[in-house]
Formats: structure tokens, C-alpha cells, sequence
């Protein structure tokens, strides 16, 4: 007798094969059977799924969990949307090599660079280690609801091998330096690191304004990196970049003497609108070249979420707004609410400051969050276009919207990914044969973002809603989302649904599966604040054939596990 058969499903495997409906049993943690209905005897746990999809469990593989893994077993908010597999230690920030007393350094950076506040990352974590093979001790010995994998920060690294000067992009280690650094990293890859990361971008600066410190790494540093990957023989090397002028070169040059995959983080922005054409030929001129590259993009717009309760909104930098500092925002609210005479203020005496002509343009391409969460909306939606259209003053209609839920109704404004008003761009990025999906930054940006929701609208948009433009087969999206990330990383043993694969599931009844509202909420250590999504339509899933989720609850079970270094499977893919 199977431990659990899921009858009746329609499966989409992973692997881009066509849906169909079958039974499926799971032993022992795997997928011991994938037969047609009625061929697989019974299990100690039926379950009819009859109208509902059967997919792998997701694999995220670019999140920002390398604090809140210490402290949450229950990996919120991707739990809530199927994700059974994620990986941290991105884009070059992390907690991991620390010397005692530096602490704040990592915790100011990733403040800076991901938007955690320095209250939450003190208060939650407990430093419990000092290398890195620690630190995965220390994630090793704590129970959780998915899988997790960590990757090495340049960052980190570099900080701990050269002290203070590592924090300072523009200093140069010496040639001991650069030798330490490679011994710490071929260490951290052989306890069980996925990889390695590093940032190149001017995006990324720490609270206090200085850039992140592997910014400007110079060919000697990133080789001898390389050669300790090399001499590991394990790990992917990931990397956001600006991709100025011979960047990509450089880090492909990296990655040959590596001898290891190479996974860039791809978006457009606009101030280069075309770049991210330029750099997808240069991730497939390389891969037809026989390198192992990757393109990490999104499935919607990078937005900023603005609300009275987070991190931005029109009137942050106005004095009348920052005489409330001290007032709690129920409290800001009921002044709001109360007194039309400080709400005319507040739109009619707003400074002529940066910020404000900064609101000006955002405003421009920013969009109310109603009931049908909508990721792809008509420029005839914007604040400001509405407003002209009612003859109202744009930083007055954004007033009116940010007020409903009583003061916590957040406004969408895509700031990358969405040059053009829709999403063509991010279709093309889609479809590309070397893309996975790889920038939702999971357990980041918590007062400005939340697109650990994104498997979620992958499904929902791409394969049902989307109005604005052809949709996407959800074959091709499951496949994305699954053995495509899982892939990437070297997890053969997940991501697909066949026997022999790890039973990581998710059991979908699509009709009803949407995204709820975004929203504020004061759950993180120290009352920390951070957005939040959840969704309906995820009935089960499953962790090493272990329920985690019911119908959008935590069963409380706690099957996941750290992941050292790459996964053998069955390799059907």
C-alpha cells in the first residue's frame, strides 16, 4: 500500500509535456508511481483531485531568507504560494563569514541593499556562527516547512578577509587577501554553499550610502574567486549587474575559469531600455558557446509599493507629514481622516524638493491595488492620468487612494520591466530558451515590495488572465517555475513529476486560484513591518510527500531541510 495517492489530477509535470490526467503515488519522500486512473493501488491517503493541477512544488532560487531562515520556520510569505525549495545568500548580501563585533556592518548593508530594517535583522537573528559552514550548521539544525540552500556573499567575504577596507569597493585586496578569500570560499562550497554571489550594480549601497564592496572588483580578485571554484568543483557564481561596458566579458571570463555555471540577474530599466536585449545575446552568444549561463528575470513589473505605512509615498520628505513621525499610524490616520484642513495642506504646500519632483514623474505610472490585483495595467489607469481626466490634482487623487482600509491601501508603481506600459518585454524574457525565472526577492524590500507572490501571478496572468497581449501555456510556465530553477542550481532531483523525483507538490484548483491585496502588516522581529500577499486556490502541498499547506493554512509540519551543495536525481530532464 502507496503512503499517498493523488488521483485524478491533471498533471503538469515540469518537464513542458503536455497536461494530463493521471494518479500519482508517493513512497517515502518520493514519486514512487505516475500511472493513468485506476492503475495504482490504494494508499494509506487518497486524495481525489479530480479538476484541480498537479504540479512540482515551486523552486525560487533568488530570495533574500538569510536572516528570517534563523528565525521562521514557516518561510513566509512564500509558503503561501507553493514555493517548496528556496535559495538565499543573493546578490552578494549575507550574514555569513562574521567576525565577532562586525555584525553590524552585514546587518547595515543588507538594511541598505535589501530594505530589512536594522531593528529586525538585531532583534531576529542570533549569530550563533562565525565561517560560513557554521552558519549552515546552524540553518541545518532548524526545523522548517521547505527546503533551503545558501550561497556565499562577495560581500561577506570580502569583509571579514579584509576588515574594514573590504567595505570599500574601491580598495583592492592584496594578493594574501585575494588567496584568503578564495581558501574561505572553496571551504564554504565543499560544507554544501550553492554557490557564490556578487554585485555589480550602483543600486546596491549599504544604509550609510557606500556601494556594496565587491562593486568594483577587479580582474584579479574575481579570478582568484574563480580558481577556488574551480578547485571546489561546485557552485553557481550569480550576479546582478549594471552591465556597463565590458561587464558581461568580465564575468564571463569568471565563469570559464570557474569551470561553473554563470546566473545574471535581467531587467529593464529605464534609463537603458534596449540593455536587456544586448545582455540576453550575450547569455546565448555564450551558451552556444558551451558555457552554462543563465538569464534570471522576472514574470511582471519590478514594482515599488507605496502606502502611508511604507517605506515611500508622495508626501514622506513633506514637514507637515514628518510633525507626525512620533504618532503611531492609527493615529496619523484619524488626523487625516479628521482634519480636511491638514489633507489640503499636504497636497496644496508640498515642498519643491527632490522627492517630491521625484513623485511628480512616479505618479505618472502608478496604479491603484483593487480586488483583481492587476500586474499589467493601461497607462489610462495611472494616478496622474485619472486625475487629469477628473481635473484633479495627481498628489490629491493619490491622497484620496492611499487613505481607503483605513490609511493601508498601497499603490503600484513599476519602476522596471515596464518601459513600454505593458509586458512584451517581460514575454520575450520569458520565452528565451536560456531564461528561468529569478528576481522576486523573496523576504526583501518588505517596505517597498512583495513579489514572493510571483509563482502565483506566473500561473494566474500568464496562463488565464492576461487581457493585454498573448497569454503563455501553463506547460511552459510550470516548467519555468520548477525543473528549469531547479536546474539552474543543479537539483536534479526535484522540479519534475516521475518516478524517483522528490515528491515536492503543489495541488491547484486553478478556477479560483488569485492573488489577495498586498498588504502592511506588523509580524517581524522587534513589531518590524513588512508587505504581505496570500492567495486562494493552493489546496495542498507537499514537502518530501509530507503536507505542509492546506488550503492556505500551515499544517505544521516541518519536513524541510538545508541543501548541501547539488542534488542528484534521476536526471529525466
Amino acid at each position: 500500500m502507496h503512503e499517498l495517492v493523488i488521483r485524478g489530477a491533471t498533471v503538469i509535470d515540469g518537464t513542458g509535456a503536455d497536461a494530463r490526467v493521471a494518479d500519482v503515488a508517493v513512497d517515502g519522500g518520493i514519486i514512487s508511481a505516475v500511472a493513468e486512473q485506476g492503475e495504482i493501488a490504494p494508499g494509506r491517503r487518497d486524495i481525489d483531485a479530480e479538476g484541480l493541477l498537479l504540479t512540482p512544488g515551486w523552486v525560487d532560487i533568488h530570495t533574500h531568507y538569510d536572516g528570517q531562515a534563523t528565525w521562521d520556520p514557516y518561510m513566509t510569505p512564500s509558503s503561501w504560494h507553493g514555493v517548496t525549495t528556496a535559495v538565499f545568500g543573493n546578490c552578494s548580501v549575507g550574514f555569513a563569514p562574521v567576525r565577532p563585533g562586525s555584525e553590524p556592518y552585514l546587518i547595515n548593508l543588507m538594511e541598505g541593499v535589501e530594505d530589512i530594517p536594522e531593528t529586525v535583522l538585531a532583534e531576529g537573528i542570533d549569530f550563533r556562527w562565525e565561517s560560513f559552514p557554521d552558519y549552515l550548521n546552524v540553518l541545518d539544525a532548524t526545523k522548517r516547512i521547505m527546503d533551503i540552500g545558501a550561497q556565499v556573499p562577495h560581500a561577506a567575504l570580502r569583509y571579514y578577509v579584509m576588515g574594514e577596507r573590504g567595505a570599500d569597493f574601491a580598495e583592492r585586496p592584496t594578493a594574501q587577501e585575494i588567496e584568503r578569500m578564495g581558501e574561505l570560499l572553496e571551504e564554504s562550497l565543499q560544507a554544501g554553499a550553492l554557490g557564490f554571489t556578487t554585485s555589480r550594480t550602483v543600486k546596491h549601497r549599504a544604509a550609510d550610502g557606500r556601494l556594496t564592496p565587491g562593486y568594483g572588483a577587479e580582474e584579479a580578485e574575481l579570478t582568484g574567486l574563480a580558481q577556488a571554484m574551480k578547485r571546489a568543483g561546485r557552485g553557481v557564481m550569480e550576479v546582478n549587474s549594471d552591465f556597463g561596458e565590458g561587464d558581461f566579458a568580465r564575468l564571463r571570463a569568471a565563469a570559464e575559469i570557474a569551470e561553473r555555471p554563470l546566473s545574471v540577474l535581467l531587467v529593464q530599466v529605464d534609463n537603458a531600455p534596449g540593455l536587456w536585449r544586448q545582455t540576453l545575446d550575450q547569455v546565448g552568444a555564450a551558451c552556444a558557446d558551451g558555457l552554462e549561463v543563465t538569464a534570471q528575470v522576472g514574470s511582471r513589473p519590478i514594482g515599488m509599493l507605496m502606502g502611508l505605512q511604507a517605506t515611500v509615498h508622495p508626501f514622506t520628505t513633506h514637514p507637515l507629514w514628518q510633525e507626525m513621525s512620533e504618532l503611531s499610524p492609527a493615529q496619523r490616520f484619524e488626523r487625516l481622516k479628521n482634519e480636511p484642513d491638514l489633507r489640503r495642506r499636504l497636497v496644496q504646500e508640498r515642498p519643491d524638493d527632490g522627492h517630491v519632483q521625484w513623485m511628480a514623474q512616479v505618479l505618472e505610472r502608478s496604479f491603484e491595488i483593487d480586488d483583481a490585483v492587476d500586474y499589467e495595467p493601461g497607462p489610462e489607469k495611472s494616478i496622474a492620468a485619472r486625475a487629469k481626466t477628473l481635473g484633479r490634482d495627481p498628489f490629491d487623487l493619490a491622497l484620496e487612494l492611499l487613505m481607503a482600509d483605513d490609511g493601508g491601501a498601497l499603490l503600484l508603481h513599476p519602476f522596471e520591466n515596464y518601459c513600454s506600459g505593458d509586458l512584451s518585454v517581460v514575454k520575450e524574457m520569458l520565452e528565451d530558451p536560456n531564461s528561468v525565472c529569478g528576481v522576486a526577492d523573496a523576504g526583501a524590500h518588505v517596505g517597498l515590495i512583495c513579489d514572493a507572490s510571483s509563482p502565483t501571478s506566473l500561473l494566474t496572468h500568464w496562463g488565464r488572465d492576461r487581457s493585454r497581449g498573448e497569454k503563455l501555456p501553463l506547460e511552459f510556465l510550470v516548467r519555468k517555475q520548477t525543473s528549469d530553477t531547479a536546474r539552474t542550481y543543479g537539483l536534479l532531483d526535484r522540479g519534475v513529476i516521475a518516478p524517483g523525483y522528490k515528491a515536492d507538490l503543489n495541488l491547484i484548483d486553478f478556477a479560483v486560484l488569485r492573488l489577495h491585496r498586498p498588504e502592511l502588516v506588523y509580524d517581524l522581529p522587534a513589531g518590524g513591518r513588512r508587505i504581505i500577499q496570500k492567495a486562494d486556490g493552493y489546496r495542498h502541498t507537499f514537502v518530501a510527500g509530507v503536507e505542509v499547506m492546506r488550503d492556505g493554512e500551515a499544517t505544521g509540519n516541518l519536513p524541510g531541510q538545508l541543501l548541501r551543495g547539488a542534488q542528484a536525481g534521476p536526471q529525466l530532464i
